[in-house]
C-alpha cells in the first residue's frame, strides 16, 4: 500500500518540474529531445547538477533516458498528454528509390494522429514524387506499422533487390507489384519482391 509520503515523494521539486516542462517544450519545438548540455545552458547550470535533476526525475518515473544514444531523454505518455512520442527512424524516398537512413531518434506527434494503440514510427521525407497526396519534401509521414495495405494505400515499400525503400502507393497486378508516385510528371514503376513495412496515416510539415 502507498504511504502519503511515498507519494509526496513522487512530485518534482520546483527545478525539476521546471526541467521537465524545458524538455517538453523543446521535443514539442524540434521533434527530439534536448542534450544535457542545451538543458544546462537553458538553465545555467552546470551538466553534473543537471544530470542530478534528470536521474531524480527518472527516479520519481517522471522521465526516462535510453542509455546509449544521443538525445535520449524521454517523457513518459499519460492520458492528460496531447502528444505521444514515436520513433523517428530516418529518412525515406519520395522521388527516386534511395536506401532509407536510419539515425533512431523520439518525436513527437498529435494523439489524435494515431486511430489506433498500435506500433506507429516517423520518417522524414526526401522528395517531391508525393506532393499530389500533400506529402511534400521535409515533410515528416506518421507510419502505422503493418505488413499488407489495399490497392492505392500509401505505403513504406522495401525493395529487396535494389536494398532499397520508398514511399509510393501500392497497386498489385499478377506477379509483379506497381509502385505509383503522386506526381503526374512522373512515371510508375514496377518491382517483383516489394515487401510492405508500413501505411502511411498521416504527415506533419514544419513551417519554417
Amino acid at each position: 500500500m502507498r504511504t502519503k509520503s511515498s507519494a509526496v515523494m513522487d512530485k518534482p521539486t520546483k527545478r525539476e518540474a521546471e526541467v521537465l516542462d524545458f524538455v517538453r517544450a523543446y521535443r514539442r519545438e524540434n521533434g527530439y529531445s534536448p542534450a544535457l548540455t542545451e538543458v544546462a545552458k537553458h538553465f545555467n547550470r552546470s551538466i553534473p547538477t543537471v544530470h542530478q535533476h534528470i536521474q531524480s526525475l527518472g527516479k520519481k518515473n517522471l522521465l526516462s533516458v535510453d542509455k546509449g544514444k544521443k538525445r535520449s531523454i524521454i517523457t513518459p505518455q499519460d492520458y492528460k498528454s496531447p502528444l505521444v512520442d514515436i520513433p523517428l527512424l530516418g529518412i525515406i524516398s519520395a522521388g527516386g528509390p534511395i536506401e532509407a537512413i536510419r539515425n533512431e531518434e523520439m518525436i513527437g506527434v498529435p494523439r489524435s494522429m494515431l486511430p489506433t494503440s498500435s506500433h506507429h514510427y516517423a520518417l522524414k521525407v526526401s522528395g517531391v514524387s508525393m506532393i499530389e497526396e500533400g506529402i511534400m519534401d521535409g515533410d515528416i509521414v506518421i507510419v502505422h506499422d503493418q505488413q499488407t495495405v489495399n490497392d492505392g494505400e500509401k505505403a513504406v515499400a522495401y525493395m529487396s533487390e535494389r536494398n532499397e525503400v520508398t514511399l509510393k502507393k501500392i497497386y498489385r497486378e499478377k506477379d509483379r507489384i506497381k509502385l505509383v508516385p503522386a506526381n503526374k510528371t512522373m512515371k510508375p514503376f514496377y518491382e517483383t519482391d516489394v515487401v510492405i513495412q508500413g501505411k502511411v496515416v498521416g504527415v506533419l510539415r514544419k513551417e519554417f
